[in-house]
């Protein structure tokens, strides 16, 4: 006799909390300018009560689902959530609909804390339903998601949030923010990489050197960054009055070069300390059968120790790079750029929406390059457990 499935307590619980979310938060705020804050309003007040009873529609149908869920069942699940995120949108514009006054040009709406947490709720529903389902079902979610991006980014219900119209008299700017920010993650990670590994590679030839070291890279991490940025102010300004090709390259106290050389010297702890650990941990067997076939040291390195070792070396660079993106924000602090001078500003006029401008993206581009070089971490790791004499 077949057995019911038994409840899933995960899905049950993120099911409830969305639930509860959805109708106790603010959807979002109406404001008739700028300046002015906004006015709160709740599912049930931003659209009213019939609309927002069909809107918990797909919710209580995973909370029935997740009593007895089954194959079809976490299928039907990954539907309603796709569902519930395609529809995310179409409330907001109702209650821009609803609620904005179209004799107030400068009116706006703002996204309230329900829509956001219903984001994230819906988000580890389909890191749950990805357990579940593993490969079946869930390229349909992954084909869905670009489809998804792109109603939301083309649908009309943007203009009137006010993160849109931050953007839209920003753009420029915007885009110039993105590139700095990208260039100082990309150049310290970059530079960072090719050091890290220069130092790995002495500390395994003199443990006085690994000693040393570790101790110089794990005290830098104790700095904070701010203190680290002053630190530097004085030198880079002493050396740019010095010599003039440093000037000219526009190195200064403030900007960009106390920036990249505080980004770099965090990001080496990380590097070193996987690239050593990767390098070493190399099945010493492996290494002999090589060298037994009447390989050089060299051919050894490059041909079976490097490519072994690749996997812990990239996940090296994944935690550096996501560290990276996120410290690059504190450096608009010294004129250095990026996405961080619209969270400052943003601050200091204590206009939220602006804020988010610059912090949406900065969370974008970490779960972007986790989700990417993590990828690429287990691709490589596959193929390093693939490998000719490489022993389970």
């Amino acid at each position: 006799m077949r057995r019911d499935a038994p409840i899933n307590r995960v899905m049950l619980s993120l099911a409830l909390v969305a639930l509860v979310t959805w109708l106790s938060l603010p959807l979002g705020s109406i404001a008739p300018n700028r300046i002015v804050p906004g006015t709160a309003h709740v599912i049930t007040s931003a659209i009213g009560w019939p609309l927002a009873l069909v809107s918990c529609l797909p919710l209580l149908g995973l909370l029935a689902l997740a009593w007895r869920p089954g194959r079809n069942g976490y299928r039907l699940a990954l539907g309603l959530t796709l569902l519930l995120l395609l529809t995310l949108p179409a409330w907001l514009a109702l209650m821009a609909a609803w609620h904005l006054d179209p004799e107030l040009p400068q009116a706006r709406l703002g996204i309230g804390a329900a829509w956001w947490l219903m984001l994230f709720w819906l988000s580890l529903l389909l890191i749950e339903l990805r357990t579940r389902l593993a490969l079946a079902g869930w390229r349909l979610a992954l084909l869905m998601l670009p489809v998804l991006g792109g109603w939301w980014l083309a649908a009309g219900w943007l203009e009137p949030l006010a993160l849109w119209q931050e953007l839209s008299g920003r753009r420029s700017a915007f885009v110039e923010a993105v590139v700095d920010h990208l260039l100082l993650v990309g150049g310290a990670v970059g530079a960072s990489l090719l050091l890290g590994a220069g130092i790995a590679l002495a500390m395994r030839q003199n443990p006085r050197v690994e000693r040393i070291g570790f101790a110089l890279l794990n005290f830098l991490q104790t700095i904070p960054s701010l203190a680290l940025f002053g630190l530097l102010l004085a030198p880079l300004a002493w050396l740019a009055s010095r010599f003039e090709w440093l000037a000219t390259f526009g190195v200064s106290g403030i900007g960009w070069a106390p920036a990249f050389l505080a980004l770099l010297g965090y990001s080496l702890l990380p590097m070193v300390r996987n690239t050593f650990v990767a390098l070493s941990e190399v099945d010493p067997g492996v290494l002999e059968a090589a060298r037994g076939m009447g390989m050089s040291r060299g051919q050894v390195f490059r041909q079976v120790r490097l490519p072994l070792a690749l996997p812990v070396v990239i996940e090296g660079v994944r935690i550096t790079t996501v560290q990276a993106i996120g410290l690059t924000a504190v450096a608009a602090l010294i004129g250095a750029g990026g996405l961080g001078t619209f969270i400052f500003q943003g601050l200091g006029q204590a206009a939220m929406d602006l804020v988010l401008l610059g912090a949406l993206p900065i969370l974008a581009m970490a779960l972007a390059a986790d989700a990417l070089l993590g990828a690429l971490t287990r691709r490589l790791d596959h193929r390093a457990d693939l490998a000719p004499g490489a022993t389970p």
